[in-house]
């Protein structure tokens, strides 16, 4: 039985709630027998009633997947209900690892220390722990070192859709060192924000 778009619109809400995780819009295709205009329709619809409706909950897009979370007006409150303690901040130097992978993906471990002119290694196993970034194969010259990329939840978290998004690339000063404070700077969106660090310790 074909359903009117109001069915549609519920149908596609209850998908991404089941979820509690993004899903790519080729399985809300292929689930409710639709294009891919259609679909995209219909999510567009949803994220513009949650938005419009100040509700509890947003409807975010992240490359070709989409999911539902809670709003970030209540996340005090949400925290509260369940007494989840907040997310850790990111230190000044996750943040230049983080912005330098951003701009140049795919790179290695190698041109991020070399930009930062630091061992990174430490704090890029802290970002692969929080998902932020992932390996992504291996360059094809001798060692063939690592490749690493950001992830979803690098979208998520920065309240991006896609890397498109993101703003103009910092500034490089001559001999190759980021700005001081341009990382920090093009996160300024983000929920976690970089916390005072005065210690000379590359930490995330």
């Amino acid at each position: 039985m074909a359903l009117d778009l109001r069915e549609l619109e519920a149908a596609t809400e209850g998908i991404l709630f089941a979820s509690g995780e993004p899903v790519n819009i080729e399985r809300i295709c292929i689930a409710l027998d639709l294009d891919r205009d259609t679909a995209e329709m219909i999510l567009q619809k949803l994220e513009d009633h949650y938005a419009y409706e100040r509700r509890g909950i947003r409807l975010i897009r992240m490359d070709d997947a989409y999911q539902l979370c809670s709003a970030p007006d209540y996340a005090d409150v949400i925290r509260k209900a369940f007494e989840i303690r907040k997310s850790a901040k990111l230190s000044q130097p996750a943040l230049e690892v983080l912005t330098i992978i951003a701009y140049y993906q795919p790179t290695t471990r190698a041109y991020v220390d070399q930009v930062r002119g630091v061992d990174s290694s430490y704090t890029m196993g802290l970002l692969q722990e929080r998902g932020l970034i992932e390996e992504c194969g291996r360059l094809q010259v001798p060692g063939r070192p690592h490749l690493y990329r950001t992830t979803k939840e690098f979208l998520r978290v920065f309240h991006l859709s896609s890397l498109e998004e993101l703003p103009e690339m910092p500034g490089i000063e001559p001999e190759g060192q980021l700005r001081i404070g341009d990382a920090a700077n093009l996160f300024d969106m983000a929920d976690i924000q970089p916390e005072s660090n005065s210690a000379s310790q590359d930490e995330a």
